[in-house]
């Protein structure tokens, strides 16, 4: 039996798990989900039936992971100390990884939906001010560095790369020259050819 089980739809945000994957070098067993009729195994480890899902069957029992960005870390952790962050590139590694798992999809996917806050009270009062804050908040950081801890790739810029990538892709992030340049060096690399490369654009 392989090591992990990663619950699977190739239209979802598993493929940033299976990217994360690819960048740890390890294969997982592909449990397909569909999404009509998923399946008592995925239930049974997530309630909410969310992919990607992992399961990590180590030798001391089974361990679930939900959620891309903690998927990521954990694989990281687990199977990669060379993309974990190094103890002076930690403040940048988190607070990129969270800002992207927060603020960052929130003001995405609202604004895909039709909703952006009306004033500056509503603005206040959610975690991300406004999509054109965050964007430009985005831009600001990939205007001076190559990556989120700067000069190197880390696991963290798969799950923030993801959330860029997806958005340049899909019309869902403004376009920034910085942005754009960002989504080049995700794009050049192996892992991401094996693994993202079938995303619709």
């Amino acid at each position: 039996m392989t090591g992990y089980t990663l619950f699977y739809n190739p239209m979802s945000r598993a493929l940033i798990a299976k990217w994360a994957f690819a960048e740890v070098g390890i294969q997982p067993e592909l449990a397909m989900v569909d999404w009509g009729n998923k399946p008592a195994a995925l239930l049974a480890a997530n309630p909410m039936g969310k992919v990607p899902t992992i399961i990590h069957h180590a030798a001391e029992g089974d361990h679930v992971v939900s959620e891309a960005a903690a998927i990521c870390h954990y694989l990281a952790e687990m199977e990669a100390p060379g993309l974990r962050p190094r103890d002076e590139e930690k403040a940048d590694y988190f607070r990129w990884m969270f800002f992207a798992a927060g603020p960052a999809e929130t003001a995405i996917t609202n604004k895909a939906m039709g909703w952006e806050p009306a004033d500056e009270k509503q603005k206040a009062t959610v975690g991300f001010g406004s999509f054109d804050r965050v964007v430009n908040t985005l831009d600001n950081w990939f205007s001076s560095h190559n990556f989120v801890c700067g000069d190197r790739f880390t696991m963290a810029d798969v799950y923030v790369g993801s959330q860029v990538d997806w958005g340049l892709n899909f019309g869902t992030l403004t376009e920034r020259d910085s942005l754009k340049a960002y989504q080049a060096r995700l794009q050049s690399r192996d892992a991401y050819k094996d693994s993202m490369g079938t995303i619709p654009t």
